[in-house]
């Protein structure tokens, strides 16, 4: 699977759960992490902006399972841009593996800060993701 940005998740010892693997929990934690620091470093601004985005719906599916103390990484792409949201798809990847460990989505929902009602992405943040994260 093709991503346009990758950043990296490495695993500690205490993500492993009492069965010898990452717990689930660890997956969507890694996720909305790589989403939401791929949004600031584009110009979002989570404290002072006049709007925000909300995760409204998100899901992972798991194929294969790791463990610490191995190295992975969050793939993340654009799937569908609408107006005011956007679903991520990401994919947890090995280094050496094309196919992702787990696949997720997340449907973040732009609104205006004051009042939570939808509002459109904000222009330089769809730039940012028509440029680097639509393959």
């Amino acid at each position: 699977m093709t991503y346009g940005h990758r950043a990296p998740f490495p695993t500690r010892w205490n993500d492993n759960d009492q069965y010898g693997h990452v717990n689930n929990t660890v997956y969507y934690e890694a996720m909305d992490t790589t989403v939401n620091a791929w949004m600031v470093g584009a110009g979002l601004d989570p404290l002072r902006g006049d709007r925000i985005a909300l995760c409204v719906s998100s899901s992972c599916e798991f194929r294969a399972p790791a463990s610490f103390p191995e190295p992975l990484a969050v793939g993340l792409r654009a799937g569908r841009v609408g107006t005011t949201s956007i679903t991520w798809e990401l994919g947890i990847l090995r280094e050496d593996e094309p196919e992702p460990i787990a696949t997720g989505q997340f449907v973040h929902v732009f609104v205006d800060r004051d009042s939570r009602r939808p509002a459109p992405i904000p222009e330089g943040i769809r730039v940012a993701i028509e440029r680097d994260l639509v393959v």
